[in-house]
């Protein structure tokens, strides 16, 4: 037999248990077994049952209670002298076969001097399991509930706490949302679950519903108490506000902010509860080594509008951020750092921000998380503006002035020129500095447009493995990736480390559980590129987005490519390839369809070079006239 006391007391039999009324003896029981192996006191005994009026004839009257209980532990077949006494009152000697209460302890007390994570996980887990309700429902007595039932519960939920800190660890987010979103409902003094649920909206892609879940506790905070969240509910509110990726538990995760919290604690406390100010620049300092660099990433790049701020936002007022962060955003922290802070310097010379590079390699959702990332610095509002149709052609001036509002009274703003295809499209659309600022995408280099504007030129080459490596852990989840790294590494590889290849493999792997990584891998490396594509998400495919580069190229350009890919045996390009003229291989590179170039050896990217291989069959050698493309 077995006594459960984690919920409501009860003897159970493995099979089945019996749950035992309100009474005196019940009472009596619970005292006994809330300190199991240890001589509980006449004394306190009394006090559990009777509370602060004992009857005079108490002490006869708990020997009757104890006799009871024997009685009930004889109906069930639990020895009698289970009930020891004892000098100075009675004793019961449990261990974790026969009471819960031991055996959540023992679990508990395992799961914290374990190194490893999964054991860790998998014995607090097996611990929480054991509870079955509200500790002591069924006892009468007003002292334990009192005493003794607020300190098994904090036991209960310091073990939650820790597990839910392991699962976020292991980027479990969606997982567990359920059970912080409980947690927090029902214990509210506690904000170290305020703060899990806060995390795990926020990982899960729900931003708004983070910053307003942070709201609400500190409305809650100020009106039953008076005070101001916790640094560490701070800290993290800070780093939502940042777009900063949380890799854990709220104090590692704002670990690289936490010297930049003390410059500008004061502005930002002020901006988080509503005051107005200057508005400050919300963008870190260029770190001191890559080390610094948040863990910041690419996702797919896909346009669309960001919200505008309304006119009655003043300039002078810091609005609580709308623009969600790219979902799954990891990578690129130097380049994201660098367009921060060309975004923010506010000097009139400023010019426009270009990010150029291959098709499917993130420009536009690095664009798209610096403009989360400033939007506080631009109080006009932050635009979007596809400078290519639908049909991959390229828009006028004026069409594509005709998606933006006119400049308002609110302030600068922001206007993300996304995908052109020449200089002179973009000049038309370049705000003036007291206007705003422009970050322009485009697969190509766009070095007119530098020439005549200056500015900042950002060119994205595909990611190294480790950037790979954490797209794959923020998409697919910490432990699906660790139980097949080599696997990982090879999907990693077979997708050309190409953003977009990354994320339409993972999304493969995303909806479809029990698939192995190794299994995808080889399906994909069987017919690529061809298979890096969504049925349901036609922008979704790399060899649409191939296809269109190579469209956007005259046809002596798009033949030069072609001819390259197939002739070249390595990756090396070099400078007066046969029937390839060097000024072509400079379009090609502006392009985005060849990298480096003088003095460096052009280059192909391994997925193009398979995607054009596979466009031609025998190719003669034709003889290349010097071309130029068209757009």
């Amino acid at each position: 037999m077995r006594f459960q006391l984690l919920g409501l007391l009860s003897i159970s039999d493995g099979d089945h248990a019996v749950v035992l009324q309100p009474s005196k003896p019940t009472s009596l029981l619970a005292a006994l077994l809330i300190h199991p192996g240890a001589v509980v006191s006449t004394d306190y005994l009394l006090r559990a049952v009777w509370d602060t009026e004992p009857p005079a004839t108490a002490r006869a009257a708990l020997q009757s209670c104890v006799l009871r209980l024997r009685r009930i532990f004889a109906k069930y077949g639990i020895a009698n002298d289970t009930i020891e006494a004892v000098p100075g009152g009675y004793r019961m000697r449990m261990d974790r076969e026969t009471l819960d209460l031991v055996r959540f302890r023992d679990l508990v007390r395992s799961a914290g001097s374990t190194r490893d994570q999964d054991t860790e996980r998998y014995a607090l887990r097996e611990a929480l399991d054991l509870w079955h309700g509200p500790v002591l429902a069924n006892v009468s007595s007003r002292m334990l509930h009192r005493d003794e039932a607020p300190r098994l519960t904090e036991e209960r939920l310091s073990a939650l706490e820790r597990l839910c800190d392991i699962e976020l660890a292991r980027g479990r987010c969606r997982e567990v949302l359920a059970e912080v979103w409980d947690a927090a409902r029902r214990h509210p003094e506690r904000e170290r679950f305020a703060e899990q649920l806060i995390e795990a909206l926020y990982r899960t892609g729900r931003q708004t519903e983070a910053l307003a879940e942070i709201r609400a506790v500190k409305e809650r905070l100020k009106e039953e108490f008076g005070i101001d969240p916790g640094a560490p509910l701070q800290r993290l509110e800070l780093a939502i506000l940042r777009g900063e990726e949380l890799d854990g538990s709220p104090a590692r995760a704002v670990a690289a902010i936490e010297a930049r919290v003390s410059s500008d604690g004061a502005r930002l406390a002020a901006a988080r509860n509503g005051a107005t100010a200057t508005v400050p620049a919300l963008v870190p300092a260029l770190p001191a080594s890559p080390a610094q660099v948040p863990a910041l990433a690419a996702a797919p790049a896909s346009a669309h509008a960001l919200p505008a701020r309304t006119t009655e936002q003043s300039a002078a007022t810091v609005p609580v951020p709308t623009v969600a962060p790219v979902p799954c955003f990891t990578g690129r922290g130097h380049q994201l750092v660098a367009l921060q802070r060309a975004l923010t310097s506010g000097g009139p010379e400023a010019g426009p921000v270009v990010i150029s590079g291959a098709p499917g390699i993130g420009k536009t959702a690095l664009a798209l998380q610096a403009a989360h990332l400033v939007q506080e610095a631009f109080p006009g509002g932050c635009f979007t503006v596809p400078l290519t149709g639908p049909d991959g052609e390229p828009l006028g001036a004026d069409e594509a002035r005709a998606q933006l509002p006119p400049p308002g009274p609110a302030g600068r703003r922001l206007l993300i020129l996304d995908d052109a295809v020449s200089a002179e499209q973009v000049r038309p659309l370049l705000p003036a500095p007291a206007e705003g600022v422009a970050v322009v995408t485009s697969r190509r280099g766009l070095a007119g447009l530098v020439a005549t504007h200056g500015g900042v030129v950002l060119r994205l080459d595909t990611f190294d493995e480790e950037e790979s490596h954490r797209l794959l852990v923020g998409t697919l989840g910490a432990e699906r990736v660790a139980a097949e790294p080599d696997a990982t590494r090879r999907l990693a590889r077979i997708c050309g480390h190409f953003p977009l290849g990354l994320r339409i493999a993972a999304a493969r792997l995303q909806t479809r559980p029990g698939l192995g990584i190794g299994d995808c891998a080889g399906w994909l490396a069987a017919d690529l590129p061809a298979r890096l594509s969504l049925a349901d998400e036609p922008l979704m495919s790399v060899p649409r987005v191939f296809e269109a580069a190579l469209r956007r190229l005259s046809p002596d350009l798009s033949e030069a490519f072609l001819l390259l890919a197939t002739e070249q045996a390595d990756a090396a390009v070099s400078g007066g390839s046969p029937g390839v003229p060097d000024e072509v291989l400079e379009q090609l590179a502006d392009a985005g369809l060849i990298e480096e170039g003088p003095p460096k050896p052009y280059r192909i990217h391994e997925l193009l070079r398979i995607y054009a291989r596979q466009q031609t069959a025998a190719p003669p050698r034709p003889s290349v006239r010097t071309a130029s493309a068209t757009g």
